[in-house]
């Protein structure tokens, strides 16, 4: 009797191995294995809350590349990722753009997706400044904006409406300092992110490459951005 039961152990494990084990080394090589490092991508994203309440893009109003006027309206019903930077950024600028490129050749020919990108240095970074700039990123959306204005106001939508710091600094290199975020906004103008791995959103995207990290903010950015756009 303990012959068979011994037996019938042998063909469950062998059962078992057959079975189960190559599903288990093909999820490996395939590298399925769940990294909980980060949030899944099956997660709802989620709303930045202030004072209790779902953080909206202010209003503002400025001139792009082609000098024409610009508000938050142009951006209504359209996803879209907005930047902080400037065209003599001798830092992480270029980087970020270099991301951002990444972004509009996967969904610049979307009409329901664009782009903001305010400059922090608007008496240099004039509507012609702008549109040479755009050129030599050979920007093709039609909903990439490279905005400019008062400078009152672009320090106000950084600082407060985004909270995303920037500020004149004449003793760092290029003469203004500002944080290398990429913001991303739904189709009725929330602020919106995945969250961490504690539960918390995540605000904001880093906009360069982070060294050593084999899954880049701007990865899942692309990720979030698909998300919004089948809201």
């Amino acid at each position: 009797m303990k012959k068979f039961k011994s037996i019938g152990l042998f063909l469950i494990i062998i059962t078992f191995g057959i079975l189960f084990i190559p599903k288990i080394i093909n999820r490996i090589i395939d590298n399925k294995v769940v990294d909980n490092n980060r949030s899944t991508s099956a997660s709802p994203l989620q709303f930045i809350f202030l004072n209790g309440e779902a953080k909206k893009v202010p209003d503002f109003t400025f001139f792009n590349q082609d000098s024409l006027i610009i508000s938050n309206e142009d951006f209504n019903d359209k996803v879209y990722v907005a930047e902080f930077f400037f065209t003599s950024c001798p830092t992480i600028c270029p980087i970020m753009n270099k991301n951002m490129k990444k972004i509009e050749n996967k969904f610049g020919n979307r009409e329901n997706f664009g782009i903001a990108s305010f400059t922090i240095d608007p008496s240099y970074d004039t509507p012609q400044v702008l549109k040479n700039y755009a050129e030599s990123y050979d920007v093709f959306s039609q909903n990439w904006h490279f905005l400019t204005g008062e400078e009152r106001k672009i320090y106000s939508l950084a600082n407060e409406g985004f909270n995303i710091f920037a500020s004149v600094n004449p003793k760092v290199a290029g003469g203004f300092e500002h944080q290398g975020y990429f913001a991303l906004i739904d189709k009725k103008g929330f602020i919106r992110s995945r969250s961490d791995k504690f539960g918390n959103p995540m605000v904001y995207y880093m906009g360069v490459d982070q060294e050593g990290e084999k899954v880049q903010e701007l990865d899942l950015l692309i990720e979030d951005i698909e998300k919004l756009l089948k809201e």
